[in-house]
């Protein structure tokens, strides 16, 4: 048993069960014990890989799209250029090498990270050195005048409750003791009316207020004080039912209560509503679109051809994997599995990649 799962089950004795947003709080952000507070978990000797760890491209044409997004504000002489969840700095990295070649880009930006990671600030300061980044442990405190923000698998990090519809309605779902005292799974008990909302008997309705708060403040700033947030993350277009609670150890799936605080926990976006937040919030809305239709549509073609002109043989072969990676299409697929979602401030030309003029697909 882990340190923290300890924790957890004492707890558990003493309070009762509790819920899967606080169980997702504890594992990934206990100060001590949390998975997140303790670890690089990125690459091959991780537990998982992004698509700015794939291949530069991916970073540089999100750099290049912040830059056209910049241009299309009225490039503003004084900026934030945000970041959440930085990872390494790789995408950020990637981002700014790219963007050299933007007149006047660099010298109105300032780098901001919502980081709460030391191992990883660490990381990040290592791959930005000469930027000067400025860390933050909320997006609250990252927000100030016309800001563009990035954020690459982010939202599905952020802990949401779940509720299970059953014969006397929807109840909680709740992470307890079994009787063998470990972690297990149960329901609350049947109480007042949790949730409005039909669904079969056994479906799942996650409720993400975290992520939705989070999409509506920057929202809320962007249309206040100018700016383009990017959203790019694994998740529906559309809402529905479904438990998407997941485990991930060494690139392999396991148990969500198995090893809290040595396993990353995720669930999918729910983009549909992400947009509404954000629309209510006052902010115009781009998407979602589909990871592949996005870099499609930026140019990751030319960008793998214009890479693979200057490469060896071992390197254009990598470069070739990184592509189809990036693209892959079909359920687990990059390319459809993950969706792109920007907001802007009103009134802003067309940006980049959300528009019907995409290049054919690659085949």
């Amino acid at each position: 048993m882990t340190t923290l799962k300890a924790e957890i089950v004492e707890l558990i004795r003493q309070e009762g069960p509790i819920g899967i947003g606080r169980y997702m709080a504890l594992a990934l952000g206990h100060p001590r014990h949390g998975y997140y507070m303790t670890r690089d978990p990125l690459g091959a000797g991780g537990d998982f890989t992004t698509a700015p760890e794939i291949s530069q491209m991916f970073g540089e044409l999100v750099g290049l799209w912040a830059a056209h997004a910049w241009q299309a504000m009225g490039a503003p002489a004084r900026f934030r250029l945000i970041e959440l969840g930085p990872g390494r700095g790789t995408l950020m990295a990637d981002m700014l090498r790219a963007t050299r070649i933007v007149p006047g880009f660099h010298a109105a930006l300032s780098v901001h990270l919502v980081e709460t990671s030391p191992v990883l600030r660490g990381r990040q300061a290592a791959a930005l050195k000469g930027f000067e980044p400025v860390w933050h442990d909320t997006v609250a405190g990252a927000l100030d005048g016309p800001v563009i923000a990035v954020a690459n698998e982010f939202l599905d990090a952020l802990p949401l409750d779940q509720f299970v519809m059953t014969p006397e309605g929807w109840r909680e779902r709740l992470v307890g003791l079994g009787d063998d005292g470990d972690l297990a799974f149960g329901l609350a008990a049947a109480g007042e009316e949790i949730l409005r909302i039909a669904a079969p008997a056994g479906s799942v309705f996650e409720q993400p207020a975290i992520a939705l708060d989070i999409v509506a403040q920057l929202a809320g700033h962007i249309a206040s004080a100018g700016g383009v947030a990017l959203f790019i993350d694994y998740g529906s277009a559309s809402s529905g039912f479904g438990d998407t609670l997941q485990a991930m150890k060494r690139h392999e799936f396991v148990a969500p209560l198995a090893e809290p605080g040595e396993a990353d926990l995720t669930v999918h976006v729910d983009f549909e509503r992400a947009g509404q937040a954000a629309l209510k919030a006052g902010a115009a809305l781009h998407g979602p679109t589909t990871q592949r239709d996005f870099l499609l549509a930026l140019g990751l073609p030319q960008r793998a051809q214009a890479l693979s002109l200057k490469a060896s043989a071992d390197q254009r072969v990598a470069i070739s994997d990184a592509f189809d990676r990036l693209i892959a299409q079909g359920e687990t697929g990059m390319g459809d599995l993950f969706k792109v979602l920007a907001l802007s401030q009103r009134n802003l030309s067309p940006l980049h990649g959300f528009d019907l003029h995409r290049l054919p697909d690659r085949g």
